[in-house]
């Protein structure tokens, strides 16, 4: 690193959108600290895009500087996040490896046939809605953007019934998604043995399903304990939380622009395009570390050094006026459509993008269907955020719902 950084990066105090204004007018590669690391941020668009297919970097934590590796926080979740064994962290040959057998159950053909099944477990969370007392405030997102992708991605891994209340209790401290005790290296260390012991479980009884799916490769030879383990846990953490994050800004987002809305009930705009403004306007995904120079390297007329690190800002992509135009910061369904960066780009762009897609597209019709007087139960600029390092979310999503439909 050149310079001492300009910018703090504290998710606990983090302005997010205020934030990334100030990031994207110092450069397109600006110097910051997060969680006591020293790197660079990738601040727009255009810089982004490059730093996440340029062939100069990798997410392979051995080529970060060993002074700064050495240097950094222990058990912060930044360090959690880069020194996971799965496929996040794997480049070239790795990566393909440990990506490779998963890529064909997360297809977007395979993802579609998938419809039917999220689609009932959409009805059957609007019957738990509709059955609430009238006029009591609901939190939608407690109570349906988060249950969905939950119920999804756990019955994708065969987690059994009797893990799944303390799998959720503990995915939430871990990823600070509720009101629940703080993170804590005591927390991480119960969700990585519960993970164990599901994998145990499905050992023993094995099914159809993804964990099975990967034991049998560990099995093989072609997964180590490490990261079979670590990568049923991001599997069970990415597959949901950047979903709920997307359902929970749509709704929001919509329920605070009524003529938009009736474009999507009209059919004048599909819904898609309203999932991929969300994905835009709010990226799910705040920050993502990192990636690392492996040679000297110059984006964007920015020198980098062999080892220096670069943070993802997503969010701060996702409104950048040169990509998007000046009314970036607004929320509008008829914008042209141009690609954004939600999901990622590269090697390393999501997996598990189709499928996050598909969820919304069947729960936000199907939800503004049901309730078609539903409104905010307060003002929705003044929503609690979520203040982890990944997450751009709110905590809570209160609304009236309102009369059911009829026929």
């Amino acid at each position: 690193m050149t310079m001492e950084p300009e910018f703090v990066l504290d998710p606990a105090t983090l302005d997010l959108h205020d934030s990334d204004e100030r990031l994207r007018r110092a450069g397109p590669l600006v110097p910051v600290r997060v969680e006591g690391v020293l790197a660079w941020a990738a601040t727009s668009h255009a810089t982004l895009e490059a730093v996440l297919s340029h062939p100069a970097m990798t997410r392979d934590i051995r080529y970060w500087d060993p002074k700064a590796r050495a240097a950094a926080p222990q058990g912060t979740s930044l360090m959690r996040l880069v020194t996971d064994a799965s496929m996040l962290n794997a480049d070239g040959e790795e990566h393909r490896r440990l990506r490779g057998p998963l890529v064909k159950l997360f297809s977007a053909r395979q993802v579609q046939r998938m419809e039917p099944w999220i689609t009932s477990i959409v009805g059957d969370l609007l019957e738990d809605l509709a059955a609430r007392p009238p006029g009591e405030p609901v939190d939608l997102r407690a109570e349906y953007a988060y249950p969905l992708p939950l119920r999804v991605i756990v019955e994708m891994l065969g987690v059994p019934e009797s893990h799944r209340e303390r799998l959720r209790a503990l995915t939430d401290e871990v990823v600070q998604l509720d009101q629940s005790p703080p993170d804590s290296p005591q927390g991480r260390r119960a969700l990585f043995e519960l993970v164990g012991e599901i994998i145990e479980v499905r050992r023993g009884t094995p099914g159809e399903d993804l964990t099975s799916e990967l034991i049998a490769l560990h099995a093989q030879g072609r997964l180590d304990d490490a990261e079979l383990r670590d990568t049923v846990q991001v599997l069970l953490i990415a597959g949901h939380v950047t979903t709920i994050n997307l359902i929970a800004h749509a709704v929001r987002a919509l329920l605070g622009r009524p003529e938009q809305l009736e474009l999507l009930r009209s059919g004048a705009v599909p819904w898609s395009a309203a999932v991929e403004e969300a994905l835009r306007w709010e990226s799910p995904n705040a920050y993502f570390p990192m990636r690392y120079a492996m040679e000297d390297v110059e984006i964007e007329g920015v020198r980098l050094r062999a080892g220096e690190a670069v943070l993802a800002c997503f969010s701060a992509a996702g409104r950048d006026p040169e990509r998007f135009g000046e009314n970036a910061a607004d929320f509008d369904v008829t914008r042209p459509a141009v690609p954004h960066l939600a999901f990622g780009h590269g090697p390393h762009f999501c997996l598990g993008a189709p499928l996050a897609r598909l969820q919304a597209e069947v729960a936000l019709p199907a939800l503004f269907a049901t309730f078609p007087g539903m409104r905010a139960a307060g003002p929705l600029d003044d929503l609690p955020r979520l203040t982890s390092l990944l997450d751009n979310g709110v905590r809570a999503l209160p609304v009236l719902l309102g009369p059911r439909a009829t026929g």
